[in-house]
């Protein structure tokens, strides 16, 4: 898989290659300076050389659109008009896609949703309305359910909380709405029950006092209100002992939480 277009091969020494023969612009653009062998060539096997032309003759990338050298394909895209673009989508290539991915009107990535290259979905995530993107929550890759787990609205994240991917369960606990962040409490993952503990609600966060992991017990003892650390202050961990003592003795009367404590919407 070709990873990007501005990888291209060495563009080689600059003096009169055979390119130029048969070359359709070789009466205009050569005589008018607007292309040169080794330099600024669309004929060449050079992703640099051909960018730098289609960069110096832009209109006539219309004309490459179905050239049979892939990164040619994919470099005359950028410059696409808009009518060129869409009969593109089902290109062989990868990279030519991806192109469009970006490219494309909003109005038209739909029909992209469904390609099977991972770096043109992980595109429409980040591009389409959060509205849109529902349908990538079942992606087959974890990078494209991360994405749309930052970005649909809240109140659509419950199909990803039993996600099979740690780090898109982290994503969805940090902006799940806080009346539903208990159905994330026991998650197998301590990366993820330690992002609910940062955001749970206090009366919900007390049947976490006896997680497993020292650092959930470690953030609820630095949220906790002191009536509420219960447990925390025995503790087996002493840091997390530390922690809670600490909080008792700073403010032995205090009943509720802080303005400072409170959990705050993501």
């Amino acid at each position: 898989m070709r990873a990007t277009v501005e990888s291209p091969a060495d563009d080689g020494p600059r003096t009169p290659v055979s390119h130029c023969r048969g070359c359709p612009h070789r009466r205009d653009l050569l005589t008018e300076g607007r292309c040169s062998p080794g330099d600024v060539c669309v004929r060449a096997m050079s992703g640099r050389q051909i960018e730098r032309f289609f960069r110096v003759n832009p209109a006539l990338a219309d004309d490459y659109a179905g050239d049979s050298f892939w990164e040619r394909r994919a470099i005359a895209a950028r410059y696409l008009s808009q009518k060129k673009l869409l009969p593109l989508i089902h290109d062989p290539d990868e990279v030519v896609r991806r192109v469009l991915a970006y490219r494309l009107p909003i109005e038209a990535l739909d029909v992209l949703i469904d390609d099977p290259d991972r770096e043109v979905r992980i595109t429409l995530a980040d591009r389409l309305p959060p509205d849109r993107i529902e349908r990538l929550a079942a992606d087959p890759d974890y990078l494209v359910r991360q994405y749309v787990a930052r970005r649909l609205a809240p109140g659509r994240l419950f199909r990803l909380i039993r996600d099979p991917d740690r780090q898109v369960r982290v994503t969805v606990a940090a902006r799940l709405p806080l009346e539903s962040l208990g159905l994330m409490r026991d998650d197998p993952e301590p990366e993820v029950r330690l992002q609910v503990a940062e955001r749970i609600g206090f009366a919900e966060a007390e049947r976490m006092r006896a997680d497993p992991d020292w650092r959930v017990r470690a953030r609820l003892a630095e949220r906790l209100p002191p009536a509420l650390l219960g447990p925390l202050l025995e503790d087996l961990d002493p840091d997390v002992r530390g922690i809670a003592r600490n909080r008792v003795d700073r403010d032995p009367f205090d009943q509720e939480p802080s303005p400072r404590t409170k959990p705050t919407e993501r």
